[in-house]
């Protein structure tokens, strides 16, 4: 086996690892808000907490897409054009990523609340 076919198996292994990464993590989410309901029978803390769970899960299931993409395009084939479509998935997955933590936690990354620049 060359290493360009243990490569791609790899890659292969991180994009099923995604995919298990979100079913398990959507199973998780709903049984912690199921949880949060019955016990404050709160159907928006039950939804808060959904939502909170289940972004986080979306955001390593993408972080390992990333790595399942640079592995494909870097590792068993360099061309050109999958380095730049490489550049283009990343940022695209970037620009999710950074929506989805804005959404779920309410500031930017680089702004979290009591860092330097907030105290000033």
């Amino acid at each position: 086996m060359s290493f360009t076919e243990i490569m791609e198996h790899v890659a292969r292994g991180f994009e099923g690892l995604s995919a298990i990464v979100l079913v398990v993590g959507l199973v998780w989410a709903a049984a912690g808000s199921i949880a949060v309901w019955r016990r404050d029978r709160d159907g928006r803390a039950a939804y808060r907490a959904l939502r909170e769970t289940f972004g986080g899960v979306l955001l390593l299931a993408l972080e390992i897409l990333v790595a399942a993409d640079l592995l494909l395009s870097v590792a068993v084939e360099p061309t050109p054009t999958n380095i730049a479509t490489l550049g283009l998935l990343v940022l695209v997955r970037t620009v999710l990523s950074f929506s989805l933590e804005i959404e779920l936690k309410g500031y930017a990354p680089w702004r979290r609340p009591g860092s330097v620049r907030e105290r000033r």
